[in-house]
This record gives C-alpha cells, structure tokens and sequence, in this order.
C-alpha cells in the first residue's frame, strides 16, 4: 500500500488517480487544511495530520505500507516571508514527524514533493540539478532543509528517497474529475480563468519590460498529469531497490504571460481586460527546468507539451468546479 500524504491536494489528487489506475493500492492521509476530500476519489482516506504524531502511528500500525509520498506543504511564497515559523513547522517539523514514524516502522522510501524555489535567482537557463541552490525565502529554505536531511537520513538509516523538483505545475485530469483548487487561488492559469468569468475585473502583468521577446516573465509549465506519470516512474525506482536521486520537472519549455493570456482567450472564446502594471520584486525574467535527467533515468515522456492543450484541460475542470 503506497501512503500519499496530502492525497486531496491538487497534484497529490492526481498521483492517488494515476497510481490507483496502476493497480496500486492507495491511502490518502490529509488535515484538508489545503485539500479538498471530493478530489480523494480512488483509495481510502484517514484524516489526519503530520503534527499529531499518534494520528501518523495510527495510520502506520493499521496499514501495511511498501512507500511513502509527501505533498503537505504551505507554498505561497509570499506568506512565508511574512510568517516563516508557520512554513518552518509546517514543511519542516511535520516531515521530520512523518521520518520518524516511518524509521520506527521500518518503511524506507519516500518521495518528496520539492519546489524549484531551492534555486532562488537563477544563475543559468535551463535550471538542471546541478544549479547552485540559494533560496530566497522562507518557502524554498524549508523544502532545500527537507532535501539536505534526507541525505543525511539515508546516510545514518538507510532511507532511500526520490526527491521531485516542480517549476508551474498546471493543467487538470483530462476526464476533468479532479483539478487544480486552491484557496485563495495564486496561480496564473486559474487567476486567468477568473478574469475570463468575470469573477476578477482584471488579469494583471506584472512588468512588461523583461528581456524576453514580449517583455513578460517566461515560465515553465509542467502538466499535472505528467507529473503524475513521473511520481510513478519515481515509485517503481524506489521499490525496484534503485538509489536515491533529485529531479527537476518542467515541459523544457518556457511560455511567457502574455502568451498565457492569449491561450486563455482562445480556448474559451472570452474576451476580458489585461491590466499592465509594475514589476513585482523578486520575479526572475526567465525561469525553465532542465529536465533531461528525468527524461533520461527515468524515461519520462510528458505529454502535455502544447499550452491550448494544457489550457483546454484546464478550462474544463474549470466549468466543472
């Protein structure tokens, strides 16, 4: 049985539905402080949360678990500048929990949701697994901690750990039964959607006076359902009896705001107003993975390369919501 903690988040949902179509047997443990239990659709699910070690033995003692998954995290990053001891408990502390109840039952693989936050500014383009990494703020430190423990974990114990590095997850499960869905929303593809449904007046660009060829921020837009794909690719490494290893995860591709926008207005037909505004500090002009490794380890294929593709997916959750 494979337990995926925080299985009713957005990208945890996708991997329970994956995993579950696999032929896994699934168990999804989440506090649904940021999930949402109708995306837990395949598996069973306990309610509880990382903090309560008890509730985390419970789950250890009435389940026969073969491999971890840990999606519970805080990942705004802007609220971890502004209170950081609630991401340094929440992402550091809880996993910490999570290790100890796993070394207690003897269960020594795990695969971490990790962040390209652990890069900070980037140095270089793509950004592969051997780019210096120097968050810069609280939100990345906190997922770089969990990196740096896990080696020291695997050195003391034994752990052994596939740890996944995402730039923009995006998109939604094609048959649209699960999506992305979060509360508030921060992510520019939903933000988007808002404007097109008149939910929001506006959609913003922060600063059009980037080097990029239309001046907006470039980003890598990695499909949920790719990642999905990867998680497994990642698990059957792990239970294969295959060494530890980070990856980083995007399309390898960069798609800038404005073409974000674009894509928006015609996959739904919508037409809405974009408002140009300053830059926001701290946003990197260019920012795209080197996923190669992933590629090439573990023989990764992402589908989902065409961003109308990615968008339609999307926009149908979307309607369904």
């Amino acid at each position: 049985m494979i337990l995926i903690v925080g299985g009713a988040g957005y990208i945890g949902s996708h991997v329970n539905k994956y995993l579950s179509n696999k032929g896994y047997e699934t168990i999804v443990f989440d506090n649904l402080s940021k999930g949402h239990k109708e995306l837990v659709k395949w598996g069973k699910f306990v309610e509880g949360d990382l903090g309560n070690l008890e509730e985390v033995r419970k789950v250890f003692r009435e389940n026969k678990i073969e491999a971890v998954m840990n999606f519970a995290a805080f990942i705004e990053v802007g609220e971890s500048v502004i209170d950081p001891e609630k991401y340094y408990y929440n992402n550091v502390v809880n996993t910490l929990n999570l290790l100890k109840v796993m070394k207690e039952n003897s269960v020594d693989k795990i695969i971490f949701s990790s962040t390209a936050a652990t890069f900070g500014n980037p140095q270089y383009v793509p950004i592969d697994e051997k780019h210096p990494q120097f968050p810069i703020n609280p939100y990345g430190m906190s997922k770089l901690m969990i990196e740096n423990i896990f080696k020291d974990y695997e050195m003391a114990y034994g752990l052994k750990y596939v740890v996944f590095r995402y730039f923009n997850a995006c998109g939604a499960d094609v048959g649209a039964e699960i999506g992305e869905w979060h509360e508030p929303e921060s992510h520019l593809i939903p933000l988007v959607f808002q404007a097109a449904l008149g939910i929001r007046e506006d959609i913003k660009i922060f600063g059009t006076d980037y080097e990029t060829p239309d001046g907006t921020c470039i980003r890598d837009y990695v499909h949920v359902t790719d990642l999905a794909q990867v998680h497994w690719l990642g698990l059957e490494r792990l239970l294969n009896g295959d060494c530890s290893g980070f990856f980083n995860l995007g399309n390898g591709k960069g798609f800038s705001v404005r073409e974000v926008i674009e894509s928006v207005k015609r996959v739904t037909g919508k037409d809405f107003k974009v408002t140009e505004v300053e830059r926001r500090e701290g946003d990197a002009a260019v920012l795209i993975a080197g996923s190669e490794r992933a590629r090439n380890v573990l023989e990764w294929k992402p589908e989902f390369t065409d961003l109308d593709e990615i968008v339609r997916t999307a926009w149908e959750w979307e309607k369904r919501k």
